[in-house]
């Protein structure tokens, strides 16, 4: 009996690229917090591991979902939406979302070893 990893690590590996992806994205913003006329953007990330869970296939790497443009809650007279507080933020709790991930993981390969070393 073979036992194929998609299945035993289901949609988490995918949310672990999403969230990679996130955060180049969210990093881009902060190293343009500077920048004139610099749109922020940001994923769906809801949205994104629904269009995935509803997807046969999962091996997709690259983002479906358009990048959104994040409106900003003041104004910039330059044009920048990068609000620094805001990605922060974002930042952090795609972090902190993303190590999450990486324990579920790694407890369920953790889980896995023991069953094939029959404890």
């Amino acid at each position: 009996m073979s036992i194929r990893i998609d299945d035993v690590v289901g949609l988490h590996a995918h949310a672990l690229e999403v969230r990679m992806q996130r955060s180049e994205i969210i990093a881009a913003n902060l190293a343009n917090v500077d920048t004139p006329g610099f749109q922020a953007r940001d994923i769906d990330f809801a949205r994104e591991m629904s269009r995935l869970e509803s997807s046969a296939e999962l091996s997709q790497s690259s983002l479906a979902s358009p990048l959104q443009y994040r409106v900003p809650f003041q104004a910039s007279l330059d044009g920048n939406t990068v609000e620094l507080g805001v990605e922060q933020a974002e930042f952090s709790r795609n972090a902190m979302d993303f190590q999450t991930s990486l324990t579920f993981l790694t407890m369920k390969f953790r889980g896995l070893k023991q069953a094939i070393e029959g404890r």
